[in-house]
């Protein structure tokens, strides 16, 4: 704890600007919304195991064996996880049981403020920082691998969010995060020079008295390095992991205008249900972890222990690096994925689903893609492509012929959002698919007045330059420093 009690904590200015409504004019649900109205299944002539059956039959041809190089880096895919665990969790719904979406919490904060990595602090989340002289510092590293996630002894790592070991590669990016806190609150502790950049970076945007009012004196170098790092994360998430992936014109339509009006739901389901799921269809069947690492498919790094050191990976092999290797690629957006997806290893059990009184097979509950669709049309029932197209104006992709031989008229957003990139996108999101995405993250940056948009002179640090990216520069910084960072033994657990 970093000795502030409960009687002397700053909870009063909370309670003073809630109660003189001096907050923002509407304050970030944490409940999930519609873009539009239900679009229930419609059942005719058919029953609804042939609908199954047949967006099971569809998912097959998605199944891909061989690596497709698209224009993103490999390791975007795996930021784009990270992000998602950043802004969302739902652990309401089940899968196929439908679930009005405004009765579904949003255990994560629906803003790009690294909960993930920073939970709510060194007071509200003590078990995730040290001790004493290093009370503001994250834990990391284990004995037994100095790059691995700090553990409990049961292996869980002590992180903001679980789902971010669930895979070797998205825990390291976690890591990334964690050690780039450590090594700039080393540098303010250490008087280095570059201490007053961070806090003139941090102070930017904000009016002076916020920090006097909301800001205890033993936290403010914490949360200068917080708000340092933050800043640095949206902007890359903007100008670097959303180009990645989708249309520029999509990107700069939701910045300049509301696509969805002013009001529409912070975090709605054709996000996070269809949407922003491209990401599954962006995974290669195969990675290799170093340069002369063998290939391997995604679920041999499966994460949730002890990392080996063997199983650390080369960042330069998953983003584009000065001098690295030759970064691995992505796929590109499209209806396509790596097989491996189809057949997920650690589904045991055959899923229910108690709304139409079905049991899927096991092959089916394993299937990713048809889970995918299968949340779309039965837990959200989510407004199809078409009539999402229709309403934005966008032109209509045609029913892939597995389904309309099946007689169906619409096709489900998840996938359409997939066909839209490979038939418009040249393999990004584009259309509805691009826009619900480009809005959302438009959404959340305009509405949080702390984030990089409203520091209105903010310019990435000069010190994560001279990489091909300021993401590269990040990780190329941590690389270069991270040695002479502060407490590492002390934050080390398990």
């Amino acid at each position: 704890m970093s000795g502030m009690y409960h009687g002397l904590s700053r909870l009063d200015q909370l309670v003073k600007v809630c109660l003189q409504q001096e907050g923002p004019d509407k304050p970030f649900a944490s409940v999930f919304g519609r873009l539009r109205p239900p679009n229930p299944v419609f059942i005719k002539n058919i029953t609804h195991k042939d609908v199954i059956d047949k967006l099971d039959e569809l998912s097959q041809t998605m199944a891909r064996d061989d690596n497709e190089d698209g224009p993103a880096d490999a390791g975007m895919t795996f930021l784009g996880q990270f992000v998602d665990h950043d802004i969302t969790m739902d652990a309401t719904s089940a899968l196929g049981t439908r679930i009005d979406p405004a009765t579904i919490v949003n255990v994560r904060s629906p803003a790009l403020d690294l909960d993930c990595v920073y939970g709510a602090g060194p007071d509200a989340s003590p078990h995730l920082y040290g001790k004493d002289e290093a009370e503001h510092y994250l834990m990391f590293g284990t004995a037994h691998n100095e790059r691995d996630l700090a553990r409990t002894s049961a292996e869980k790592a002590l992180i903001g969010d679980p789902r971010n070991d669930e895979n070797v590669i998205v825990s390291q990016i976690q890591g990334m995060f964690i050690r780039l806190h450590n090594t700039l609150m080393s540098k303010i502790d250490d008087g280095n020079d570059m201490a007053e950049e961070i806090c003139e970076c941090a102070h930017g945007g904000l009016e002076p008295h916020v920090w006097h009012d909301y800001v205890h004196p033993n936290l403010e170098n914490f949360e200068e390095v917080r708000r340092f790092i933050r800043l640095h994360y949206q902007w890359c998430v903007w100008n670097e992991f959303l180009p990645s992936f989708v249309d520029q014109a999509c990107l700069d339509r939701a910045m300049a205008t509301d696509v969805f009006s002013w009001n529409a739901p912070v975090m709605p389901v054709e996000f996070s249900g269809a949407a922003y799921r491209f990401g599954h269809a962006t995974t290669q069947a195969g990675y290799r972890l170093t340069a002369d690492g063998d290939q391997d498919h995604l679920f041999k790094f499966l994460g949730f222990g002890k990392r080996p050191v063997e199983s650390d990976m080369d960042m330069a092999m998953f983003f584009e690096m000065k001098d690295g290797p030759s970064v691995q690629k992505a796929r590109p957006v499209g209806p396509g994925l790596g097989r491996t997806l189809l057949e997920l290893p650690f589904v045991k059990d055959e899923i229910e689903l108690s709304d139409i009184e079905l049991t899927m097979t096991l092959g089916q509950s394993k299937n990713l893609a048809l889970r995918n669709m299968i949340r779309d049309r039965y837990t959200y029932q989510l407004a199809s492509g078409q009539q999402m197209a229709a309403f934005l104006g966008e032109e209509e992709v045609a029913v892939p012929d597995v389904l309309k031989q099946a007689g169906f008229a619409k096709t489900p957003l998840w996938f359409y959002c997939l066909q839209e990139a490979e038939q418009h996108g040249n393999g990004k999101l584009t259309g509805v698919g691009g826009l619900i995405v480009a809005s959302v993250f438009a959404n959340l940056l305009k509405r949080d007045r702390t984030t990089y948009l409203h520091h209105h002179h903010f310019e990435p640090w000069k010190g994560f330059g001279g990489q091909p990216s300021v993401l590269a520069g990040m990780i190329a910084y941590v690389e270069g420093h991270w040695s002479d960072s502060n407490h590492r033994e002390a934050l080390k657990s398990g």
